[in-house]
């Protein structure tokens, strides 16, 4: 019998998620086109001379088994050292099997290929000191802070708790009214306009509620006072809020690992990955993607290529623009206005940090302890700063060696985004050393990345998009799935749950593809339960 055939576009975790659930659960020939010449979107690993660049940021954590367990299927958790054996129970679509793994670490089969159980450390970096994040109200934030502005801090949150606003019509009030107006813009207001390029009065409170709807003080002091008095309920941490979570999985060489694992599957069943190709216009007509136009990077050659259902996760407003056939014209409209924040990572090679802890985190092997620090600070323009040592020692080639990200917003075309990358290093190292985390003599190498798109933004044309994923829901045979090809700022676990969820709908025989957009925007999945 001849199999139908997917055409998936992109080969990021939604995508690949999409192709290995297709080949497990239907007659499908998913076959895959990626515009770049690598795995795993922005979920990729870089490998610069040993040294490896996680862009981004990926805990591998999620409140969905499903998720948790498919991760497990592809990598298994090394062995913790404990004194008894460790037995997993993967299990997936009713095929299950049990791994028993020795406290000294797993069988050598699985040597490479497995998940690290990390400690999770993300603090906040303002006024030249550590700030735990999310914040507590610890002896150490009144001391940075001072008695005053915590007065004022508690003060405000107390008058927002009395009388809160009774709309959140922008990211702004739905800060507020967790945090109070002081503790906003303290620690919210300015960094949040770093990352989005715009004033959060302008964001959707939307934005704030599919990625922290959680997230409060109170939440934050009762899990402090839990933490030192009961024990972890281990690596599903269900009664915890995401921002809270103590420990995450993590692939021992970074996160395109495991989708370079998952890859080395689909092509084993027979999976085709074509590297190269970049989907630039769709062939609309009868209500359904009759036709994909394909240009090669390399040769700028274009080919045709049709199949029964299409998976798209390039970004809507791409896919909308290259489509030929009767599409609205206010639908059109929007998508060419939706905005994107870009991304760019400085690699750093040291010799040793300036900086040292100022709260009571434990540095380990004279390096702070956090996986990323929030840098707060107005005078620099660094969003986050990554020790990528402390996700995973296998992320750096030599040991005695201190291995950094530094991570900009900015959009594609501006000031940052235009500097040479030579010029870019240096005022990325330079900022560092103004705020005393490095010292120039201490750099031994450097590289950069560029990542466009990185960030769908919910402000500006975003106000209408609700009429661009009408339009695509009618399109019976378009699967638009991930953070790109469904313009939502969704973690890893949130876009392959949309790949899962599509072909739940497909074995199912569901028409309807609503309950896909649903993902992360229902408030008992992700965050509370």
């Amino acid at each position: 019998m001849v199999k139908k055939k997917a055409i998936i576009i992109g080969a990021g975790p939604a995508g690949l998620t999409a192709a290995y659930e297709l080949i497990e659960r239907t007659e499908y020939k998913p076959i895959i086109f990626e515009m770049s010449n690598d795995i795993g979107g922005i979920s990729k690993t870089v490998n610069y001379k040993g040294n490896r660049i996680d862009i981004g940021g990926h805990r591998f954590f999620s409140k969905s088994d499903r998720v948790m367990q498919w991760w497990q299927n592809i990598l298994p958790i090394q062995g913790s050292g404990a004194k008894d054996e460790i037995e997993l129970n993967i299990s997936y679509h009713n095929k299950s099997k049990k791994i028993k793994l020795p406290e000294n670490g797993p069988d050598p089969e699985f040597h490479d290929k497995v998940m690290l159980i990390r400690n999770r450390l993300s603090r906040i970096f303002y006024l030249r000191k550590f700030f735990s994040y999310p914040v507590t109200l610890s002896l150490s934030t009144v001391k940075n802070l001072g008695l005053v502005r915590m007065i004022k801090i508690g003060a405000s949150y107390i008058w927002i708790r009395l009388f809160p606003l009774k709309k959140e019509q922008s990211l702004e009030d739905f800060f507020i009214n967790r945090f109070g107006n002081v503790l906003y813009k303290t620690f919210f207001k300015d960094y949040t306009e770093k990352v989005w390029g715009t004033t959060c009065n302008q964001i959707s409170a939307e934005w704030g509620a599919q990625r922290i709807k959680g997230l409060s003080i109170s939440k934050a002091v009762w899990h402090a006072v839990k933490s030192i008095m009961a024990k972890s309920d281990g690596i599903e941490q269900k009664k915890i809020e995401t921002s809270l979570i103590d420990q995450f999985m993590y692939p021992k060489f970074g996160p395109g690992q495991l989708w370079e694992v998952v890859a080395e599957k689909l092509k084993a069943e027979g999976c085709e990955i074509i590297f190269n190709k970049k989907a630039d216009q769709f062939k609309y007509e009868n209500g359904k993607i009759s036709a994909v136009s394909l240009t090669d990077t390399n040769t700028g050659k274009t080919e045709t290529v049709s199949g029964d259902i299409i998976f798209s996760t390039i970004p809507v407003k791409d896919l909308l623009l290259g489509m030929k056939g009767n599409v609205p014209e206010n639908v059109l409209n929007t998508a060419a206005n939706l905005q994107y924040r870009d991304f760019i990572t400085v690699g750093l090679l040291l010799k040793e940090l300036k900086i040292k802890n100022t709260t009571d985190s434990k540095t380990i092997n004279n390096i702070v302890p956090d996986n990323w620090i929030y840098i707060q600070e107005r005078d620099v323009k660094i969003g986050r700063l990554q020790i990528f040592n402390n996700w995973s020692p296998y992320m750096v080639s030599d040991p005695d060696t201190i291995w950094i990200g530094l991570e900009y917003f900015c959009n594609e075309g501006d000031e940052l985004w235009n500097k040479k990358d030579d010029e870019f290093i240096q005022f990325a190292i330079e900022e560092l050393v103004k705020i005393d985390i490095i010292e120039h003599d201490k750099v031994i190498d450097h590289t950069m990345i560029r990542m466009p798109k990185t960030y769908p933004s919910y402000f500006g044309a975003y106000k209408n998009f609700n009429m661009v994923r009408d339009f695509i829901l009618t399109i019976e045979n378009l699967h638009c799935l991930g953070r790109n090809g469904m313009h939502k700022y969704n973690n890893q676990d949130h876009s392959m749950l949309t790949a899962m969820v599509s072909v739940d709908n497909i074995v199912n025989g569901k028409k309807s593809k609503e309950n896909i957009w649903e993902i992360n925007t229902e408030e008992d999945y992700h965050e509370t339960k």
